[in-house]
């Protein structure tokens, strides 16, 4: 089988972002699975606002919607403001649904693990949101998450994890995209719901 390409889109657009840490950790985990890794960075994209009136995207959205498209699984990762995902992320995969008329749409049966930063104790609720999107872009989630609560004391002062448990889990989450990703790009799994779950337990086993 050739290498998978497994592509982290998110961050913030703060220059220290532990959301990017934090998806970075993920895609170190990806990569020690054997899969080939590409990040998209929200702060370094620099997208405009998706308009729907638009017919041709800017370069960044151009490069965020075909390495998205290309992937074989994704990594998504973002802040928790006000008990939602950012707007810059929300903007993000709003540019993603120019992939509706391609053959197949949207992000159809690709591999997703989630992640998000809470400043708080609460994390979910940036979970549960991409959780719908994921489903919109006709995607599978790995139904084993990571939300980073209390970030601030899991990442230092320049954003790098200072918390071993939680860099396994980020590392574990990367590894289980690539090991479900494989098998259904191989057509092995014929119950897609069974084999998420499946990751979900390998992965709580391990963390």
């Amino acid at each position: 089988m050739a290498t998978l390409r497994i592509v982290g889109l998110g961050g913030s657009l703060a220059q220290t972002s532990r959301s990017r840490a934090a998806l970075e950790t993920a895609l170190a985990g990806a990569a020690g699975a054997g899969a080939e890794t590409e990040l998209l960075d929200i702060r370094e994209l620099d997208l405009p606002m998706y308009n729907s009136d638009a017919d041709e995207p800017t370069e960044a959205a151009s490069r965020l919607i075909e390495a998205s498209y290309a992937a074989d699984g994704m990594l998504w990762s973002s802040p928790l403001y006000q008990g939602t995902i950012s707007g810059a992320f929300k903007n993000a995969l709003d540019w993603l649904h120019l992939l509706g008329d391609r053959e197949p749409p949207y992000l159809h049966d690709k591999v997703i693990g989630l992640i998000s930063a809470a400043g708080g104790t609460q994390g979910l609720q940036a979970i549960n949101t991409m959780e719908f999107s994921v489903r919109a872009l006709r995607a599978w989630a790995v139904p084993y998450v990571v939300p980073v609560a209390a970030a601030a004391r899991v990442f230092d002062r320049a954003g790098q994890i200072d918390d071993e448990a939680v860099g396994l889990q980020l590392e574990t989450l990367g590894g289980e995209v690539v090991r479900v990703a494989e098998r259904f790009v191989a057509r092995e799994v014929t119950d897609r719901h069974e084999e998420c779950a499946r990751a979900a337990e390998r992965a709580a086993t391990a963390a």
